[in-house]
């Protein structure tokens, strides 16, 4: 499957209104980051996307993206739906199902009430089909099971996304944590279920800044999280204006350098191999794609 961050910033995303601070003045592409969003593409053909921000509608268009069969919500927060009405061009055919915890898809019929009751012709509303979801997501070759995290007091979802073959190949599966500030123990258990080697292909897991803050991992937290669970790869998102994309290289660069190395012990009928731990660790940027 493909992967493409649609955006990698922070709520209030980058550049900032009205800040003239080096990052959100910066000519670097990567320090244009609009609010946290992913689009996945199957093999075979299935599209999905997590979280619809503010932005979406010009993420879209920068994508590429002409259908959904589902979106995946990771909590209520303004950041992460108010993008919803964009979906109506992709919506105009068949209803779009939107999946979330409960108290995540409440607040999502609240804020758009407009689109569950009768309204004046004309403008148009997106077509959306709210389901409270507290399993595994099948879409056609796909594999969308929620995973409960905290986002400081509030719990909302992380996304584990996985082709259709036997759970204990990891080889293309990925797991999507943004807004992350605690993973409880019943989901920590079940992310390294299938240690070692490791349990995803890839990360992507938010860390706010180097400071600490209520409700976010910081960088190292997030880090520490990812390598714990385990995958080959691990990227940075909802990321804020305090560092710039060279500087967060600079830090992955600077804690893969102290992080421990590990090696596994693999054997099978006719060769018994010795792995060594080798991780890619990157803060993402919006436009980003990557393979599973």
């Amino acid at each position: 499957m493909k992967i493409t961050v649609l955006g990698s910033g922070t709520s209030h995303g980058i550049p900032v209104v009205g800040c003239p601070c080096p990052v959100c003045t910066s000519a670097d592409s990567r320090d244009k980051r609009m609010r946290s969003s992913l689009f996945v593409e199957g093999a075979g053909g299935e599209t999905a996307l997590i979280d619809a921000g503010p932005e979406f509608r010009l993420q879209a268009v920068r994508a590429g993206i002409t259908h959904l069969d589902a979106i995946f919500l990771t909590h209520s927060h303004a950041d992460h739906i108010h993008g919803l009405d964009d979906v109506r061009p992709l919506s105009r055919d068949n209803p779009i199902p939107v999946y979330g915890n409960t108290e995540t898809i409440r607040e999502m019929e609240e804020r758009f009430s407009y689109i569950w009751r009768e309204t004046q012709c004309g403008g148009g509303k997106p077509k959306l089909t709210p389901i409270v979801a507290n399993s595994e997501i099948r879409l056609g070759g796909l594999s969308f099971t929620p995973i409960p995290v905290k986002h400081g007091a509030l719990d909302i979802y992380g996304w584990e996304i996985r082709e259709n073959f036997p759970r204990d190949n990891a080889g293309k599966s990925l797991l999507y944590l943004t807004d992350t500030s605690a993973i409880p123990p019943a989901s920590m258990k079940r992310l390294t279920r299938n240690q070692p080697p490791r349990s995803y292909r890839i990360i992507i897991i938010g860390g706010l800044r180097i400071r600490p803050h209520e409700t976010h991992f910081t960088f190292e937290e997030a880090l520490k999280t990812a390598l714990r669970i385990g995958a080959e790869e691990i990227y940075l998102t909802h990321i804020c204006h305090e560092h710039s994309h060279v500087e967060i290289e600079e830090i992955c660069q600077e804690f893969d350098k102290r992080r421990p190395k590990r090696t596994w012990q693999m054997e099978n009928r006719q060769v018994s191999t010795r792995l060594k731990e080798e991780i890619k660790i990157h803060p993402a940027w919006d436009g980003l794609e990557l393979t599973v």
